[in-house]
């Protein structure tokens, strides 16, 4: 398997996954307080979009990439 093969597997998956979850969360900590012994914290979740067209383009990429035939090598 070449690189090119490789390459469209791994962006035709992420294609699907982005198609799938259509984006991620994750938690950020913002402000932190150490008043004495008591200490304040805040968690924060943000989640980022992605958006609809970024996972097709992705996943046509991919699978372009997969179906068009590799050039024979030529002695």
């Amino acid at each position: 398997m070449n690189a090119r093969k490789i390459g469209g597997a791994v962006l035709l998956v992420l294609g699907i996954l982005a198609l799938a979850a259509r984006g991620f969360s994750y938690t950020k900590e913002n402000h932190q307080a150490d008043l004495g012994p008591v200490k304040f914290s805040m968690k924060e979740k943000a989640r980022v979009e992605v958006p609809v067209w970024v996972g097709v383009v992705l996943a046509a990429g991919g699978g372009a990439l997969l179906l068009i035939p590799t050039r024979g090598r030529r002695d």
